[in-house]
């Protein structure tokens, strides 16, 4: 037997025609394109939900509590020139419900400017921040007490407490709870 006669023979190897898969290399493109646009989209979605949910929750924290003027107790000092000041805001107070524990001049060598101050404790936030409804251009200023206390001091430019219908509007204007998954 010779050589050629031991091997199988193949079939004719086709001609290459010289057409490429464009078609189906085009196709793959369009729907590569049209997935990578659904899922911008979904990523684009997802993300304006978690900055409305974020800003939802900022503002929920930001708001005023709306506590009961009886559970605050207020220091009233007078960190301005103005004799007895301080004595007459305290009685204004007072008649709101807010509980005055002490009525007197700034003793402190802080420098207070502007309408004034609200001092208070890390327990005192909520009632620092609802004292601020009274008089809502008052600077908050967190010290080192560890009572509920606030300490309303009044400056060089304190005119008068907020009027009780400007509270109340300022109350109803803002979110009264938290999202739950904030």
């Amino acid at each position: 037997m010779t050589e050629t006669q031991q091997r199988p023979e193949r079939p004719p190897v086709r001609a290459r025609s010289g057409r490429r898969p464009i078609p189906p290399l085009i196709f793959l493109l369009v729907l590569a394109l049209a997935a990578l646009g659904v899922w911008w989209n979904v990523l684009k979605q997802e993300a304006e939900r978690e900055e409305t949910a974020a800003a939802a929750c900022s503002s929920a924290a930001a708001a005023i509590p709306s506590l009961d003027p009886t559970t605050v107790t207020v220091r009233v000092l007078n960190a301005s020139d103005a004799a007895g000041r301080a004595g007459q805001v305290a009685e204004v107070l007072q008649n709101r419900g807010f509980v005055v524990a002490e009525i007197g001049n700034d003793d402190t060598n802080r420098e207070v400017t502007g309408t004034g101050e609200v001092r208070y404790g890390k327990l005192g936030v909520d009632a620092a921040r609802f004292l601020t409804l009274q008089q809502p251009d008052v600077e908050l200023v967190q010290d080192t007490r560890a009572n509920t206390t606030v300490d309303l001091v009044l400056g060089p430019e304190f005119g008068q407490l907020a009027t009780p219908e400007s509270i109340a509007k300022a109350l109803s204007t803002q979110p009264t709870e938290a999202p739950a998954d904030c």
